[in-house]
């Protein structure tokens, strides 16, 4: 059932897909130097490698230059790739990766192979079901970027957030069914939706804040100064 409901998802999210690839295209194009899908190596199902499809968001040659993920404000991440990411639009091409039976809509975030080899026989469990393209712990870690000190960023990936990861995938892969599935994809959309109206918040009261604190600068003038 799972996998019918993958097949599904992924053939109407293809025709989205579509539909949205060339304007997507023309604004990567436009806006840097390089392809404009990314093609990682991840790992899958039983250990099985496979490259992931993504909208490019980062500068060309961006995995030679730094770690393989990214952190905030990281200076590799494209001014259209920041849109991309933070409405997550540039994950919408591994639906080609769900139809062609790589991944499932639900499940695991795929990693890298330089992380999996850290995983202990314990973590190489959540191996055994396909990776998805949200899931519990990606529910958890919507925003993973805000959590990562750049000056320690594998280290710190390593020890603390895979150990969290792995457990919010365990108890996934325990009590998976399609109805907790359904829960997750909406818990995703949702979690997508508060983290922008936040940032929308956040905006609006920064521009409040520089507005007020410019009123009470205008107001210590003298009025010669003013007029000058």
């Amino acid at each position: 059932m799972k996998r019918v409901l993958d097949v599904i998802i992924s053939s109407i999210g293809l025709w989205v897909l579509a539909l949205v690839t060339p304007f997507v295209a023309l604004a990567i194009i436009f806006d840097s130097r390089g392809s404009i899908f990314y093609r990682g190596v991840r790992v899958g199902k039983n250990g099985k490698l496979f490259k992931i499809f993504k909208f490019r968001t980062m500068i060309d040659g961006a995995d030679r230059c730094g770690p393989k993920l990214t952190y905030r404000n990281d200076p590799r991440i494209t001014r259209v790739g920041g849109i991309l990411r933070r409405l997550k639009i540039d994950e919408l091409p591994q639906l080609i990766n769900v139809f062609l039976g790589h991944m499932s809509v639900v499940g695991p975030r795929p990693e890298d192979p330089q992380y999996v080899s850290h995983y202990t026989a314990g973590q190489r469990a959540i191996l055994s079901v396909k990776p998805g393209i949200t899931g519990p712990a990606q529910i958890h870690y919507v925003d993973i970027e805000s959590h990562m000190d750049p000056n320690k960023f594998n280290e710190q990936y390593i020890d603390e957030i895979i150990p969290e990861k792995f457990r919010f995938n365990m108890l996934y892969i325990q009590n998976r069914s399609l109805g907790l599935d359904l829960k997750i994809l909406w818990r995703t959309m949702l979690s997508l939706f508060r983290i922008e109206i936040t940032r929308v918040k956040n905006n609006r009261n920064a521009r409040n804040t520089h507005d007020t604190r410019n009123g009470l600068k205008s107001k210590d003038k003298t009025p010669t100064e003013s007029i000058k």
